[in-house]
């Protein structure tokens, strides 16, 4: 095993594991890190890899990103409504200049970054 994959498989993990503390804590982004650890294992372990997107909660994340057909507006809306519920909390608790600027940046670049995705067309379920 070579260093950068041993290198990408802590990464991944370290990546995946911080999501996951971040469901809990506002100040910490999952799907972004979740997203990160499911390329450091494409890039290092077809195993893990395969875990992930067969993963029950974090498989629909990853498959939804990887596929080309965009992701659904449902999940595009609720992204954006709980990243934003979840950096105002933030902004309000830590209070700090340059914390409240760095989290509007980063908020906007996602957004910004989620608006252009595609849509992928959901089925009626009236139907």
């Amino acid at each position: 095993m070579t260093g950068k994959r041993i290198a990408l498989i802590v990464l991944g993990w370290v990546s995946l594991i911080t999501g996951i503390i971040g469901i809990f804590l506002p100040l910490l982004p999952t799907t972004p890190l979740v997203l990160l650890a499911a390329w450091c294992f494409s890039k290092s372990s077809e195993r893990f890899h395969a875990w992930l997107i067969n993963h029950k909660y974090f498989g629909p994340i990853v498959a939804d990103w990887q596929s080309d057909q965009g992701i659904p507006k449902k999940a595009r809306n609720r992204a954006l409504i709980f990243m934003w519920a979840g950096m105002l909390l933030s902004m309000v608790i830590v209070w700090r200049f340059w914390a409240t600027l760095g989290l509007c940046l980063i908020g906007i670049a996602v957004s910004i970054h989620l608006l252009r995705m595609p849509l992928r067309q959901e089925p009626n379920p009236d139907n």
